[in-house]
């Protein structure tokens, strides 16, 4: 049953929930620690172009995670999330070992969820489906082999 009603609602649940941890973190940089202090940090750790990337980090978080929970470009949101989230896992959290609060293990499971929400669609109750009509992302049914047909001698 690949396609079925709880699997889609499955991918919503994480869709909306992954979209409000990223969407919480583009605010919790723009607005509580500020870009000045993300470029900052992000000069420290030896990122290049600390000033570009202080800048568009958090406006990534913040427009693609409330994307993430609208379910609008799921795919495209997801893909850029894991992306960031592969850089923050090797240029920040690798060198810290699995566990939190420094650890990779956080940033691995977004990381992972959103190659779940690349590979699977947005799920159930998403503008992607209202606008494009798919109800459900999850890859189609394979259809059934076609039977032989006998063959006169």
């Amino acid at each position: 049953m690949t396609n079925s009603p709880n699997r889609s609602w499955g991918l919503t649940l994480l869709r909306v929930v992954v979209g409000i941890v990223f969407l919480m973190h583009g605010i919790q940089k723009l607005f509580m620690m500020g870009v000045p202090a993300v470029v900052g940090f992000l000069g420290t750790i030896g990122m290049p172009y600390p000033r570009f990337f202080g800048v568009l980090l958090p406006l990534i978080e913040l427009f693609c995670g409330a994307a993430l929970v609208l379910g609008l470009a799921t795919r495209a949101n997801a893909l850029i999330m894991a992306v960031e989230m592969g850089v923050a896992i090797v240029k920040v959290h690798l060198r810290n070992g699995f566990f939190m609060p420094t650890g990779y293990e956080f940033a691995l499971t977004l990381l992972a969820a959103c190659v779940c929400l690349f590979a699977m669609g947005a799920g159930a109750a998403s503008v992607d489906g209202a606008i494009w009509g798919v109800k459900n992302e999850i890859l189609p049914a394979k259809p059934a082999p076609a039977k032989p047909t006998p063959t006169k001698v």
